[in-house]
C-alpha cells in the first residue's frame, strides 16, 4: 500500500503551495467541499502533527484525515452536548461495560455524508480513502454480541437525534488479540491505544473520585438518620476521554464517555528517593489496572475483585457525572427522575441502583424514602441471557471488603424489598430464599440481576421468545409481583455501518434500485421484493456477492494461507466461541462433509467453505478444547488433495469488527444453531440477514422473528424446540441418538479412531466426550441429526442458482424490522420517554 503515491508531484506540489498559504487556514478549511477537505488534512498532518509531505508516514497520513473530519463534527458536537446538558431535556445515560464501536472513521465518513468528497479530495492527494480506513486500530472495547449492540444503539440514537449519552470504560488493551498456534488459541495484549485516538478528548475538568476498601461511621452531624460517612483508604480518579457519535445526516453528534483510571498521587517520592521504586509507583499502578484490560480473567479470586472494581468504577463516575450536569442548573433534586432514565445494558452496571442511593443520601442529604423514589423512577434494565450461571453473583465477603457502604444500601434494599415478597406470599419462606437479594447460603453472595430488577421501573429482553422466557421462567416470580416492569425490545444493527458502508456494491445497486432513503427507513428495502423475480437483477445481485466474497477469499489466504475459491458455498459461523453457541455442532458437519468425500458419498453436495471465527474467554477450557478441535478438522480436510475445490473449513483468527465487515457481505449461508432457549436473541444473524445471507438455525432468540419475517420458504429450520428440549431433558441419551443414526456414529467413529488428532488427542476427546454426555446440556447429538438434514436442504437450494440468489435479495428486502432504528423508537415509546433534540419536550411518566 502507498497512501500517497511517490509519482504524485503535482499532488505534492499542491500540498506545497496550500501549506504556503500564510492566511487563516483552519476558518477556511472546516468547509465539505473538496478543496477544503484537502487543506484541512494537510494542514494537520503539517502543523498539528509536525510532518513532511514529501516523506508521508501512513499512520500520521491516518491522524490527519481523522483530524479533519473530526473538525466537521466539533461545532455539531458542542451545540448537542449543549441542548443535552439542558435543564429542559430528558435524556437517558447509558452504561455498558462494553461498545465494541470498531473503526470511527469510516462511520463519521458515512454519518456525515462525506464519502465521495473526502474520497475525491484524497485521490486528489494521491491516496485512497479505503487504505487510510484500513489504518484504523479497532477500539476493542467490548467482548462480542453485547458491546456491538450497544454500539449500534449509539449510533442510532444520534441518527434519531435522541439525547442519549454512552459511559463506559477506556479499557488500556481491549479484547485480546487471537492468534493459533498449533491449533490452539493464543492471547495477546490488544494494545489499541499504542498509536493514540484521534478521535477522543479527554476531560481531565470533569474527573471525580470513586472509592474502595475502609469502613463505614454514623453521620457525625446527626443532619439526617439516613446518612453515613464512608472513609476509605482507596480513592481513585476517574478521568473522563469523550469521543463523538455523529448521526446520520442530521447535525446531532451525541457522547460516549469513557472513564479512565489513575492515582490521586502518581507516585510516592520519599519511597522512590529510598530506593523503592517498585513500591513508589504501586498506587499508582494498582489504580491505572481497573481499566487496563477488558473483562479480566475472573477464574481467580483476584479477577473476580478486579471485575468488580470496574463495575463500580464505571457506575459511580457514571453517576457522579450526571448528579454535577444536573447540579448545574438546579438546587435540589426536585425533578431529578423526570429528566433522567439510567438504562443498564446488562448486569454489569447494577450496582447503579446501589450507588444512585449512597449519592444521594450520603453526598447530598436526601431521605432514604426520597432517594428510592428516584431510583425507582429511572433506573432501567436490560437482561442479555438466559443462563443462570451467567447472572453475575458476587460474594457477601467480597463486597463487605471492597464496597462497605454500598453493601450496607443493598441489604437494607433487600429488606424492604423482602418485606413486600412476604405481603405477596405470606408465610412462603422459599419464595423469600428464592427471590432475596442476597443469598440464604451458607456463603450468601449478592445476585446482581435481583438486585436490578428490584431497583429498576422497566426489565426487558431482546427478542420475544428471550423475554417471554424470563417472563415464565428465569424471572418469573418478580414478574408475578410486577408484571407492569416487563416488556421486551427485540434488538437490532444499524443498517449505516452493517449494509451502506460495509457492502459499497450492494448499497449501490439498492440505491439504483429503490433510492437512498433505506439509509435511515430500513423498512423502504420490501420496495426490493418486486425485484427478486428480475433475472437481471438477480445477476447484478450475484456478481456483488461474488465481489465481496473475494475480499473475503483475500482476508482468508492473507491470515491462514489456505486459497478458496467464489464458486463455493461460503457457511459462516463468526460469534463469541461458547457451548451453547454450538461452534461444535458446525464442525462436526465438516467433519460429516468430509467423510462423505472421502467415501465418494458427496454426490449433490454444495462445493463448501465453511468460515468459523470466534474467540473464547481466555478462562473458558471447553470453548478453546472447541477452537483446538475445529482447527485440527480444519488441517485434515484442507490438507487432503481429495478435498480440491470441494470442501475447505477455517477457523479465522482474531475476530473483531473490521473483520466482520468483510465477512457479513460475503456470506451465503448464516449459521444461528444454537439450543433452543439459551440465545437471548444474536445481532450477527440480523447482519447476515441484512446482506442476504440465507439462514439455518433453530427457532432461538430473534431467529424466531426472523423465520417471520422472511418466511419458512426463505429459511433452513432445524432442531428441538425450547419445549422439546425441556421435555427430553431429564431421560436424554445421546447413545440412543448414536444408535438409530448411521451418520453420526460415523462422525464420532472417526473422532474415536484419531482421524482429526493432529498427535494431539486429549483435548478434542473432551470436547466430543462433552458432547456425547446424557448430561450435555446443549443437546449437540440430539440436534445433530436433523442438522445434517437442513444441510442437505441448503444443498439442494445452492444447486439452483436462481432460486438461491432469489432468497438472497427477499432476505434482504425483509429485514426492516431488525434495524436499530426501530429498536430505539421502542425503547423509546415505552422505557424512556424522551424529546428528540430540536422538538419541544414531551410529557414524562
Amino acid at each position: 500500500m502507498a497512501p500517497i503515491n511517490n509519482t504524485a508531484a503535482v499532488a505534492q506540489k499542491q500540498a506545497r503551495e496550500l501549506l504556503s498559504d500564510n492566511g487563516d487556514w483552519h476558518a477556511e478549511s472546516v468547509g465539505d467541499d473538496i478543496d477544503a477537505l484537502k487543506r484541512s488534512i494537510i494542514q494537520h498532518f503539517s502543523h498539528t502533527l509536525g510532518r513532511d509531505i514529501d516523506n508521508a508516514s501512513p499512520h500520521y497520513l491516518y491522524s490527519a484525515l481523522a483530524l479533519a473530519v473530526r473538525d466537521r463534527l466539533m461545532d455539531q458536537w458542542r451545540t448537542t452536548r449543549a441542548e443535552t446538558e439542558s435543564r429542559d431535556t430528558r435524556r437517558t445515560c447509558y452504561m455498558s461495560l462494553e461498545f465494541l464501536m470498531g473503526r470511527s472513521l469510516s462511520n463519521a465518513v458515512q454519518n456525515l455524508e462525506l464519502v465521495e468528497p473526502v474520497r475525491q479530495a484524497l485521490n486528489q492527494l494521491g491516496m485512497e480513502l479505503e487504505d487510510l480506513e484500513s489504518l484504523e486500530h479497532d477500539a476493542g472495547l467490548g467482548n462480542g454480541g453485547l458491546g456491538r449492540l450497544a454500539a449500534c444503539f449509539l449510533d442510532s440514537c444520534a441518527s434519531l437525534a435522541l439525547p442519549v449519552t454512552g459511559y463506559g470504560l477506556r479499557y488500556r488493551y481491549g479484547m485480546f488479540r487471537q492468534e493459533i498456534e498449533n491449533g490452539y488459541q493464543i492471547e495477546k495484549p490488544d494494545n489499541w491505544l499504542r498509536d493514540g485516538h484521534v478521535w477522543e478528548i479527554e476531560r481531565p475538568e470533569h474527573t471525580c473520585v470513586v472509592r474502595f476498601g475502609g469502613h463505614v461511621e454514623p453521620d457525625s452531624s446527626g443532619a439526617s438518620p439516613d446518612k453515613r460517612e464512608w472513609h476509605t483508604h482507596d480513592e481513585i480518579l476517574a478521568v473522563p476521554f469523550d469521543v463523538p457519535v455523529p448521526g446520520h445526516g442530521n447535525d446531532i453528534v451525541n457522547t460516549l464517555r469513557l472513564w479512565s483510571a489513575s492515582a490521586t498521587d502518581e507516585f510516592d517520592l520519599s519511597e522512590f528517593n529510598a530506593g523503592g521504586y517498585a513500591e513508589a509507583v504501586s498506587a499508582k499502578t494498582d489504580a491505572e489496572n481497573i481499566t487496563m484490560v477488558l473483562y479480566p480473567n475472573d477464574s481467580s479470586e483476584n479477577g473476580k475483585v478486579l471485575r468488580l472494581r470496574q463495575q463500580y468504577f464505571l457506575v459511580s463516575a457514571s453517576l457522579q457525572d450526571t448528579i454535577r450536569i444536573w447540579l448545574q442548573t438546579n438546587d435540589n433534586f426536585d425533578g431529578f427522575a423526570d429528566k433522567h432514565c439510567f438504562q443498564m445494558n446488562d448486569t454489569h452496571p447494577s450496582l447503579a441502583v446501589a450507588e444512585l442511593m449512597r449519592l444521594l443520601i450520603d453526598e447530598h442529604a436526601v431521605a432514604w424514602d426520597d432517594a428510592w423514589a428516584i431510583v425507582a423512577r429511572s433506573m432501567a434494565y436490560t437482561n442479555h441471557t438466559l443462563l443462570p450461571e451467567a447472572l453475575e453473583c458476587w460474594s457477601l465477603g467480597m463486597l463487605e471488603s471492597l464496597l462497605p457502604r454500598p453493601i450496607e444500601i443493598i441489604q437494607e434494599i433487600n429488606r424492604r424489598f423482602l418485606l413486600q415478597v412476604a405481603k405477596q406470599w405470606p408465610g412462603d419462606a422459599s419464595k423469600q430464599a428464592q427471590m432475596s437479594i442476597v443469598s440464604f447460603d451458607e456463603h450468601p453472595v449478592v445476585r446482581m440481576a435481583h438486585l436490578a430488577i428490584v431497583g429498576s421501573f422497566s426489565v426487558n429482553g431482546v427478542a420475544q421468545l428471550h423475554s417471554d422466557l424470563l417472563q415464565k421462567g428465569l424471572f418469573k416470580d418478580f414478574f408475578t409481583l410486577w408484571p407492569e416492569r416487563f416488556n421486551n425490545k427485540t434488538n437490532g444493527v444499524t443498517q449505516r455501518r452493517w449494509l451502506a458502508h460495509c457492502n459499497p456494491g450492494l448499497r449501490a445497486l439498492v440505491n439504483e434500485q429503490i433510492g437512498t432513503e433505506w439509509v435511515s427507513d430500513l423498512d423502504q428495502l420490501e420496495r426490493l421484493v418486486p425485484s427478486a423475480d428480475n433475472l437481471d437483477f438477480q445477476k447484478r445481485w450475484k456478481e456483488v456477492k461474488t465481489r465481496n466474497k473475494q475480499n473475503l477469499a483475500e482476508l482468508v489466504l492473507q491470515r491462514t494461507g489456505v486459497s478458496v475459491s467464489t464458486d463455493m458455498l461460503f457457511d459462516v459461523q463468526v460469534k463469541r466461541m461458547h457451548e451453547y453457541k454450538r461452534q461444535l455442532l458446525c464442525a462436526l458437519h465438516a467433519a460429516h462433509c468430509y467423510l462423505q468425500i472421502v467415501n465418494g458419498n458427496d454426490e449433490g453436495a454444495a462445493p463448501r467453505f465453511i468460515l468459523i471465527a470466534g474467540k473464547a474467554a481466555p478462562g473458558y477450557y471447553m470453548a478453546k478444547a472447541i477452537v483446538k478441535l475445529i482447527n485440527n478438522v480444519a488441517s485434515v480436510i484442507n490438507n487432503d488433495p481429495r478435498t480440491k475445490d470441494k470442501l475447505r473449513l477455517v477457523f479465522l483468527p482474531d475476530y473483531n469488527v473490521s473483520a466482520m465487515e468483510i465477512i457479513a457481505p460475503a456470506a451465503d449461508l448464516s449459521e444461528q444453531i444454537s439450543t433452543a432457549g439459551k440465545e437471548a436473541s444474536g445481532t450477527g444473524n440480523m447482519k447476515f440477514m441484512m446482506n442476504g445471507a440465507l439462514t439455518i438455525g433453530t427457532l432461538d432468540g430473534a431467529n424466531v422473528e426472523i423465520l417471520e419475517a422472511v418466511g419458512a420458504e426463505n429459511f433452513f429450520r432445524f432442531g428441538l424446540t425450547v419445549d422439546e428440549v425441556e421435555a427430553l431433558r431429564p431421560n436424554y441419551s445421546p447413545s440412543a441418538v448414536i444408535a438409530v443414526e448411521s451418520r453420526v456414529k460415523a462422525i464420532l467413529d472417526a473422532f474415536a479412531e484419531g482421524m482429526f488428532d493432529c498427535g494431539d488427542p486429549d483435548t478434542i476427546r473432551t470436547a466430543i466426550d462433552a458432547a456425547s454426555s446424557g448430561d450435555d446440556p446443549w443437546m449437540t447429538i440430539a440436534d445433530l441429526p436433523a442438522y445434517l438434514d437442513a444441510q442437505d436442504s441448503v444443498s439442494e437450494a445452492w444447486a439452483d442458482q436462481q432460486l438461491w440468489t432469489r432468497m438472497s435479495i427477499l432476505n434482504s428486502a425483509n429485514s426492516g424490522r431488525f434495524s436499530t432504528d426501530r429498536t430505539m423508537r421502542d425503547y423509546n415509546e415505552d422505557i424512556w420517554n424522551l424529546s428528540p433534540l430540536g422538538t419541544p419536550p414531551q410529557t414524562t411518566r
